[in-house]
């Protein structure tokens, strides 16, 4: 049936654009061609066909231009968000990653909103952009699961407020499904405020997670300001611990992510020089980005590449 629906819309979209508009993006006679056309459908055939609905089914077509493209594996309701992107890659990365992951309506919407897509290809080359959309993200290594940047708008917490590291540690724990989308797939929860006992004296890591697909353990560490070299040493420490304490034979060593709401490259490269491990300095924001801007960002590294 949602095949069946989705190559009727598609048909619907085709018929306005090829026949109506004569293949032009609009038609000659303006805005009341989609108008005439859904008082005209709507009698014939009932509910469903309002002027949205039919701008949706050409912008479908106008997507889609080939039928074979449209998979029947997602819905009408989950094109109507993807044909409202302008970008092919960016469109193609969401259908993918919908696909792959059994996105709900409404966790598309929030993919889209939160730039997932701009913010996953500014770290990447454009051979890297390129098969980011071709086939979505890959889980092969830690810098595939390790964002440079999360959105945590979710949590709703208040943005003139003082915000404690235990204030953002609770809000995660208590939205922990949509943490877990914001982190990607394959990530499972461990606990949080999880000690480790070093020479009888205790430490404690923020959040514990697993990574099925890769075997690692991952853990998170908080902090409400810019990260500072010592958190560094400290998440150092965390890694070493559950390397040579805590995973068992087939686990591959631990993967470390220092979560702040600043960071300084210099003194990462510096502070990190020399180890040999995967740990990772990435910021969170409490509130949704400038989609467009990052839009333009991912745009301006492209054609740099393409003038070089």
């Amino acid at each position: 049936m949602n095949t069946e629906q989705l190559n009727t819309y598609w048909t619907i979209g085709q018929y306005i654009v090829e026949f109506e508009q004569e293949g032009e993006n609009k038609a000659k006679y303006g805005t009341s061609l989609l108008k005439k056309l859904s008082k005209d459908l709507t009698l014939r055939l009932g509910r469903g066909f309002s002027r949205s609905s039919l701008q949706n089914m050409r912008l479908f077509y106008q997507r889609f231009p080939i039928c074979q493209t449209v998979s029947g594996k997602l819905s009408w309701s989950h094109y109507i968000e993807i044909v409202s992107i302008d970008d092919e890659l960016e469109r193609q990365f969401y259908m993918v990653e919908s696909i792959k992951n059994h996105w709900s309506i409404r966790e598309l919407r929030r993919q889209i909103d939160s730039a997932l897509f701009p913010r996953l290809a500014l770290s990447k080359d454009k051979e890297g952009i390129l098969k980011l959309a071709q086939d979505g993200q890959i889980e092969e290594t830690a810098q595939d699961i390790v964002k440079s940047n999360y959105v945590l708008e979710f949590l709703g917490l208040p943005e003139q407020e003082k915000i404690l590291e235990r204030d953002i540690e609770t809000a995660l724990v208590n939205h922990l499904e949509q943490f877990l989308l914001e982190l990607g797939k394959g990530f499972a929860f461990i606990g949080r405020q999880v000690r480790l006992t070093v020479d009888n004296t205790d430490y404690y890591a923020d959040l514990v997670f697993y990574h099925v697909v890769l075997k690692r353990y991952v853990i998170i560490d908080l902090k409400v300001g810019k990260v500072k070299h010592s958190d560094v040493g400290q998440m150092n420490l965390y890694l070493g611990y559950y390397a040579l304490d805590m995973n068992n034979e087939d686990d591959n060593p631990p993967i470390g992510i220092i979560l702040g709401a600043g960071r300084d490259d210099t003194m990462v490269k510096y502070a990190t020089y020399g180890m040999d491990v995967d740990l990772f300095i990435s910021k969170y924001q409490l509130y949704l980005p400038d989609v467009e801007e990052l839009r333009n960002l991912v745009k301006s590294e492209f054609e740099e590449l393409d003038a070089e």
